[in-house]
């Protein structure tokens, strides 16, 4: 049987290596971005203000100097490629089971879907305008809350962002992350673990309260509530001890995106 013209197209690509040293800059700027989280959080513990702190807020700190503008034309390349990269990885998904073979390809446009829509944001700033995700997480929760049935739709969504933040943390409890690198020898190999799993961790936690936020918003009909991964973080840092939560979450943020740096270096692609 000949071989399918979009599988033979996934497999030159993949082998590529232009396109594997691009998916790696999308790893390496995707670890900016959250270090920049992780410090814009820790600066509102401090009273710093600092903005949104998610990838709008990131953006935003870079597209208010003419450094961060070139920076962020990378980023967008970047997370272009890494997208475009998932989704060459989806259709070159090979299990046995083809339950499981779905189940995987749509963890990869899943993951391609994100990388992307970061990389739309960032071209957004690039371009000169702006965005404010929980803005946009709040308008489009305040539509679904009004029309018939949009309470489940809020629901589900909240269930599921609230899930990857559980697989997130148990990702970085049972070390899995591991299995995507060719892991250094000696200290280097013992810091990107350590890294990893602070990281994910931290990540996870933040990605839980931003789901949760969204059933709370769906529960008492209040749009409001409904907030990104900002307004996730400011409601931990409005709880009792909320500041050290926060410190904790920024740091772990920040350890995240170093992680990210160390895959783009030694990721398995």
């Amino acid at each position: 049987m000949p071989e399918n013209p979009a599988t033979k197209a996934a497999a030159d690509a993949e082998n590529s290596r232009t396109f594997q040293v691009l998916a790696r800059l999308g790893y390496a700027v995707n670890g900016l971005l959250h270090v920049l989280i992780g410090v814009i959080a820790l600066s509102v513990v401090v009273g710093g203000g600092g903005g949104e702190a998610d990838q709008s807020g990131a953006l935003s700190q870079l597209a208010s100097n003419p450094a961060g503008v070139a920076l962020l034309w990378l980023i967008v390349v970047g997370l272009f490629a890494l997208g475009l990269w998932q989704i060459v990885a989806g259709f070159q998904v090979r299990r046995s089971d083809p339950k499981k073979a779905w189940g995987k390809r749509v963890s990869e446009f899943g993951k391609a879907l994100a990388y992307l829509a970061v990389g739309v944001t960032a071209l957004t700033f690039a371009l000169g305008g702006s965005k404010s995700s929980s803005g946009s997480s709040q308008g489009a929760s305040a539509t679904a809350l009004a029309t018939p049935g949009g309470v489940f739709a809020v629901v589900a969504v909240g269930l599921v962002v609230f899930g990857i933040g559980v697989f997130f943390i148990v990702r970085g409890i049972s070390r899995r992350f591991t299995k995507d690198l060719r892991m250094p020898a000696g200290t280097a190999g013992r810091i990107v673990v350590v890294l990893g799993t602070v990281g994910y961790i931290a990540k996870g936690i933040a990605l839980a309260v931003v789901g949760a936020l969204f059933v709370v918003a769906a529960a008492t009909f209040d749009a409001s509530k409904a907030t990104g991964l900002d307004g996730a973080l400011k409601a931990l840092a409005a709880l009792p001890f909320g500041a050290v939560i926060l410190i904790v979450i920024g740091i772990g943020l920040i350890a995240y995106g170093a992680y990210l740096g160390a895959r783009a270096r030694w990721g398995r692609l």
